[in-house]
This record gives C-alpha cells, structure tokens and sequence, in this order.
C-alpha cells in the first residue's frame, strides 16, 4: 500500500470509532480482517496512524480548524511524526484510494505550528471535562503534563532477579535480530531496561527465549517504583488484594528473593489466570493464588497477619494514555465514579489483613487526585488506628503528594503512577 491509501484506511477505521463504542485496537483488527491485502508493514503504519491521530486530536484539530478525522490523520503526521506539509501533499499524488488532495485552507494549516492562545486541554490532548481535575493536579502545569501523557511510550521490560540480571537480559537482548540496537537501561529502577518506542512498538518480545526462560517480564518502570517504594523485603508476609494477571505479584517475589510468603487475590478470580504460569516460568515459589469463595471469606486466616498490604487498586488508567490513547476519549465521569467507588471497596478489604506496625501501600496508575490523594485522606479519615507513612526513597522526581509521590511521564520518565503508604498503629 502507498502512504496515501494508509492514510485513507486509518481515516476510515477512525470514523468507524464515531459511531461505535469500542477500544480503537478491535477497529483497527476489524478493518485488516476485511482487507486481507494488507501487508504487516501496511498494518504496523495504520495502526500508528490511527492511534497518532487519537494521541493528538485536539490539538491536531485546534491547527488544523477541523474536528475530523482527515484532520485528526494529518495533524498527526505533521506534528506528531514529524511529516512536512510538503510531503503530505506528495504523499497523495497519483493515488487512486488516497484522500482527496488537501484544500488551500488545508495547506496553510499544515504550513503552520500554531498553538498560541489554545486551552490546556488542547495543549495536553486530553477531555475537556477532566481539566479541573488535571489543574488541580498540575496547575499551569497541566497542558505539559497531558502532552507527555500522549506522547508514545518506550516498552519497558524488568529483569527477573530470580532467574537473571539486568546486564545479562540487556546482553541476550541484543543478539536479537528483531532489534536494530541493544536496549538501555531505565534510570531509577535498578532492574529496568528500556526499549524505545520506534523499536519496541514492533518487538515480539514473546518469542524471545530470554522471555520463555524466564528472564524478564514486561512492566513499565513506574510499576517496577511503585513495587520498590513500598518497603517489600525477604521473609515477610505479604498480600497483593488486586494481584490481576500477576505483574506486581511477581516483582514483589522477585524482591523477597523468593523468602515469605505472597498471596495473591482478587475480586475477579478470572484475572488470576495466567499468574500460576507466570509464576513457573519466573521461578517465583512463594506465590498463593487465592480466588474468591461463594460461601467463605479466601482472606479470613489472613488477616492481621500481612507486614504489608499491597493494593493495586483498580482505576481510570489516566497514568497510561501513552499506551492507551483511546482510552482518555472513552472515559466517562460515570466510569470514575465507578472506580471511585471500586477503591473504597479495595481499601475496606485489605485495611483488616494488616498486622499491628504493618503498612498498606496504595497504588494507582492514574494521575487524578480523585483516585490518590483524595482516597487516601478518606481512608485515613475512616481508619483512625493508621497514619501515613513517608516512602523508603526520595531520589525519584515527581510530584509531592503529602508523604505520597505521583509519578508522571514529564518528570519521571515513566507512566503516571501514584504510591502511598499508610501504617496500622501497634
């Protein structure tokens, strides 16, 4: 396929996204399966089209003075991907399944780079009704704050100390012929590597043997802090309430160097699934799978026994719209109030399960105070025999939070996450 009629697919799968209410992954599938013809570089560049055009909307729309998504598809190309207006103009001549050739009034638009007088919600690419929440956050801050929140994300990867270490992953990395260069190193967490996005976003890590032998899970290194932070050490008792497929569960085994004991629950046992495999290919062996009971409570014997409490609460994944670009035009204020209300439920199961002197760690990967710094003072308001507790380190830049830390992609490097920990008084 010629770039112009790559254009043409990633609008078509965009304006099916107006009418229908899915994740933008399933359209763009939906579209290849009905356009076999497609080859896998065809592909890769649609979908990058298609979530470009949905990581700068607004923006792209703000320059060019058109909410479409011929507009959307272009803007990204100029200003995301970096394409001059001249070679978008190019791009379409001789193409018979090509847009229409832009208009003079496109023209001049993509000759600009004008943003000047734009709110920060265009600035930062992201819905309009959540700028309150996002100044409440980040102030003026804010439009930057969203921008990097769009940018795509690099893939990281975190060495598995169980079985490797980072130099030797990075080492057997770097002999695969599906990467152009061997990947770095991430720059807080001391087992991260980094691969950026223009190799990662193709890389079938998978396939690896390094993977299939148990060397590395992938995991953002704002997920790998968030383990760190919360003061896990070998020989304790821990619960992960919120474990789902296990990515944190496995880094806190790794971190107590297979010594205690995890046990891993959550509310929804199918998301469990895949964590006893996981966990064999890890050779994490202090890992308890538990799954919700009809007539029994699957924590009862533990509580008051956990030295921490770890609990990845489910939330609006607004720390992860690099990943997700979609995800930020399909939330809903109904959907956070959800997930509100799913965090309370989160915190009411695993404040009991806490010993005298042990910590619950509270964790989200979003960026909006609603679902931080607001739960945590309605927990310590509704649990008077805990306190908040400062973090085990303060080298890692982010936004103070009281004794919390909010990472973000601007000042972190990494997606947004927030971690908080709360003592149960002796």
């Amino acid at each position: 396929m010629r770039p112009g009629a790559r254009q043409q697919a990633a609008i078509e799968i965009l304006t099916s996204l107006q009418t229908e209410r899915r994740p933008a992954a399933d359209a763009v599938k939906a579209w290849m399966l009905t356009h076999r013809f497609a080859g896998s570089k065809d592909r890769g560049e649609i979908g990058d089209l298609v979530f470009g055009a949905l990581r700068w909307k607004q923006s792209s729309a703000w320059r060019m003075g058109a909410d479409t998504p011929r507009a959307w598809v272009w803007g990204a190309l100029r200003w995301g991907f970096g394409q001059s207006a001249d070679w978008i103009a190019q791009s379409l001549v001789d193409a018979p399944h090509a847009p229409s050739p832009p208009t003079e009034v496109e023209r001049a638009a993509l000759a600009e780079d004008e943003l000047s007088g734009a709110p920060a919600h265009i600035r930062g690419d992201y819905p309009e009704w959540l700028d309150a929440s996002l100044a409440r956050a980040f102030g003026e801050a804010r439009g930057e704050e969203g921008a990097a929140l769009a940018a795509p994300a690099p893939l990281d990867l975190r060495a598995n100390t169980l079985k490797s270490e980072r130099d030797k992953v990075i080492a057997a990395l770097g002999e695969s012929p599906k990467l152009n260069e061997p990947p770095g190193t991430t720059p807080f967490a001391p087992n991260g590597i980094r691969i950026p996005w223009s190799q990662g976003r193709t890389f079938p890590w998978a396939t690896e043997q390094s993977f299939l032998k148990g060397w590395f899970e992938v995991q953002d290194e704002g997920s790998q802090l968030a383990v760190a932070l919360s003061g896990v050490k070998p020989g304790m008792q821990v619960a992960d309430v919120c474990a789902g497929g296990g990515g944190k569960t496995l880094a806190l085994a790794a971190s107590m160097e297979n010594k205690g004991q995890i046990y891993a629950y959550d509310v929804d046992g199918r998301r469990l699934a895949p964590l006893k495999e996981r966990a064999d290919r890890a050779g994490a062996r202090n890992v308890q799978i538990r799954t919700p009971m009809r007539t029994k409570d699957a924590l009862e014997d533990l509580r008051g026994r956990m030295d921490l409490v770890f609990v990845d609460a489910p939330c609006t994944g607004s720390g992860t719209w690099r990943r997700n670009p979609d995800s930020k035009w399909r939330l809903r204020p109904n959907a956070l109030a959800m997930r509100l209300k799913e965090q309370t439920e989160a915190l009411a199961l695993a404040a009991p399960l806490v010993r005298p002197g042990g910590r619950l760690v509270y964790v989200t990967c979003s960026v909006l105070p609603e679902e931080n710094e607001d739960q945590v003072a309605a927990f310590l308001a509704s649990y008077a025999d805990f306190k908040a507790v400062g973090l085990a380190r303060d080298d890692i830049p982010g936004y103070a939070r009281g004794l919390a830390l909010q990472m973000t992609p601007l000042k972190t490097g990494c997606d947004g996450f927030f971690v908080a920990a709360m003592e149960k008084r002796a």
